[in-house]
């Protein structure tokens, strides 16, 4: 490898006081990290603006010296924002672009706001900064696909259609109540992420390179100029901890997971062989050589985009495994994968915000499919209980009954009365009522239950823990 390195002082890193010779342009650009981790530069003003505001505070600074450095980091800001701001590699990172900008900008004033912190409290500081607001909206997102669910579940109380295990007709259950246990697994994920947002919300800035600073900072106040809800309490885990990002992409995993899961269904529901239902045409592809296809190519992706995020955790487990404390390099390579877990997680959100009420269900097709499975036998075998005929000997009652019935074409509820009587004298000619859908549904009236009635009070219990979410979130912002 050709050495491009020059034996003149290098005249534009900000650190590079210590070093000789110029750094190789092979190195300058394996260790950037400016072209991706830019998206961070709100941020990164954010926790300068709000430093430069402490330092004046515990004057440090002098006000004058802060106003300087504040206003000019708002202007480069909006040059951001207006895609004017010339980013530059080899100035390697977003921090250092912001900061020689500033310095080109405000003259040796800018030289003064890197005082009482390093990149490595910086950083932190950033990632915690965009990762909290990130997971607001996440949360928002995750609302609203509920309130979708909530509004398809309502739609389709009533609508019947067979239960699986092992993907096996089981027992009727109504479209809305499974449309309910995905509202109890999104209901899930929020949770954890409110959870999990109490740990981002901890502040970094003042812990330096590891050891804290020798400066009169005041923690307390920064975090209140950025609304942090703690302060880290250890200088040297301050900026080596990603617990957090790994918390967050764990949560991400289990919100992809839930969301690869309703899917499957989707895909499995739109296929021929199932006909349960239908995707409007905007949500949906065609094939470039079959023209009578309609692909459900929006879950598909979905479930495929599942392992990505699945990835991005184990990367960031494996990244941290072995690091002695404190800082090391490494931890720049964490930002890749939380960045693309954010985009991926949202992506997907907002794909089944608009998916899920473009959804029309095939009724019809739901109904005949929970006849055909012989899924009421457990309510005769419950009947048969509540004659106390004790439970293993309904078991096989029904069991025989349905092999009866199998081998004669016909539904349990299609048999007469003389037939279910040569398998229990006990069956009188009130077990019609158990053996259709609409009655099996109906028994199952508990909290949890299948029941329309059950179903409704739900989806009521569904609207106003949404809102008690809703709130939660308002209050944490």
């Amino acid at each position: 490898m050709t050495s491009k390195s020059s034996k003149k002082k290098p005249p534009k890193k900000l650190w590079g006081g210590r070093f000789s010779v110029a750094t190789h342009a092979f190195v300058e650009q394996f260790t950037q990290s400016v072209s991706y981790d830019q998206r961070l530069y709100h941020c990164d003003i954010m926790g300068s603006i709000a430093h430069a505001r402490m330092l004046v505070h515990v004057r440090v600074l002098t006000k004058n010296e802060g106003e300087k450095i504040v206003k000019g980091l708002q202007a480069i800001e909006s040059e951001i924002g207006q895609g004017r701001f010339k980013w530059d590699t080899a100035q390697e990172d977003v921090h250092m672009n912001i900061e020689s900008a500033l310095i080109a900008r405000i003259g040796e004033v800018g030289k003064k706001l890197h005082t009482g912190r390093s990149r490595n409290d910086q950083v932190a500081t950033d990632i915690r900064l965009y990762l909290r607001a990130e997971v607001d909206l996440i949360r928002q997102l995750l609302t609203a696909v509920m309130t979708a669910m909530l509004d398809l579940a309502e739609r389709e109380i009533d609508t019947i259609m067979p239960g699986y295990t092992h993907l096996q007709t089981a027992q009727p259950i109504t479209f809305g109540h499974h449309v309910m246990a995905w509202f109890e697994m999104m209901y899930r994920d929020s949770l954890r992420l409110e959870d999990c947002r109490n740990r981002i919300d901890v502040l970094p800035l003042g812990a330096g390179a590891l050891a804290g600073t020798s400066y009169p900072i005041d923690r307390e106040y920064t975090a209140k100029l950025l609304g942090f809800g703690a302060i880290a309490e250890n200088s040297l885990d301050a900026v080596s901890d990603r617990d957090f990002a790994i918390e967050f992409c764990n949560c991400a995993a289990l919100i992809m997971m839930h969301l690869s899961r309703c899917s499957e269904e989707l895909v499995l529901w739109l296929s021929q062989q199932f006909a349960f239902i239908e995707l409007d045409d905007a949500w949906c592809t065609g094939s470039s050589i079959m023209p009578q296809k309609k692909n459900p190519d929006i879950p598909e992706l979905v479930r495929g985009k599942t392992g990505r995020v699945y990835g991005h955790l184990m990367a960031l487990l494996t990244l941290m495994k072995a690091q002695p404390l404190a800082y090391n390099r490494d931890n720049q390579e964490d930002k890749l994968s939380l960045f693309d877990t954010v985009d991926t997680v949202k992506g997907c959100l907002q794909a089944y915000i608009g998916m899920i009420p473009s959804i029309t269900v095939r009724a019809d097709n739901m109904r005949t499919a929970a006849q055909r499975g012989y899924a009421t036998a457990t309510d005769l075998a419950d009947y048969l209980v509540r004659k106390q005929v004790p439970f293993r000997d309904a078991h096989a009652i029904s069991g025989e009954a349905v092999q009866y019935a199998i081998a004669r074409n016909k539904d349990l509820s299609e048999l007469t009365l003389r037939e279910l009587q040569q398998f229990s004298k006990k069956i009188a000619k009130d077990v019609f009522a158990c053996l259709t859908l609409e009655g099996s549904i109906a028994a199952r009236a508990h909290i949890g239950g299948t029941a329309p009635v059950q179903i409704r009070k739900a989806i009521k219990r569904g609207r106003q823990r949404l809102k008690k979410l809703q709130r939660n979130e308002e209050a944490s912002e």
